[in-house]
């Protein structure tokens, strides 16, 4: 049951199915779906998911590079942080975990910089996609790491 003044809408992308989740003001997730839309679901939308379905079908022709959408992350002040340094990965460029772990002063927390790209509320928007293993190997992704390619892929073959 959702909470009451939640939207849900439901986005079919190239990589699968995808649940926005938010209300008037924020987009609180974005989540890949396992199996599409269940059975008695439908979109309960607002203006600012119809914004955010807009935003993805321009990223996911081509034509947009980064998002322009209010979101409210729940989360850890560290989980927050590492958030902040992947909303920063140019897009097209992979940055590992290492890397992140040293931009946030935390050098040693390279497995909890692992740990919060995971528990990454909104798919795609942070691009959690572009983070990559420090010898340059896709490792790790919530959508599983078919999508992670497809998205790094998607991005070089649309770079001015």
């Amino acid at each position: 049951m959702m909470k009451k003044g939640l939207s849900s809408l439901f986005y079919s992308s190239p990589v699968g199915v995808m649940e926005i989740r938010g209300d008037r003001s924020y987009i609180y997730q974005i989540t890949f779906l396992k199996e599409g839309v269940p059975p008695g679901r439908s979109d309960k939308s607002s203006p600012l998911l119809e914004q955010c379905r807009s935003q993805l079908d321009e990223y996911f022709a081509g034509a947009r590079k980064s998002f322009d959408l209010p979101l409210l992350l729940q989360g850890t002040p560290f989980q927050k942080s590492v958030w902040e340094e992947l909303a920063k990965i140019p897009y097209g460029k992979t940055l590992p975990y290492s890397e992140i772990a040293d931009l946030i002063g935390k050098p040693k927390a390279v497995r909890a910089v692992g740990g919060a790209n995971h528990s990454n509320p909104v798919s795609i928007i942070i691009p959690c996609h572009r983070v990559i293993g420090k010898n340059g190997s896709l490792t790790g992704y919530g959508g599983g790491l078919w999508r992670k390619q497809w998205l790094l892929e998607h991005e070089m073959a649309h770079i001015s």
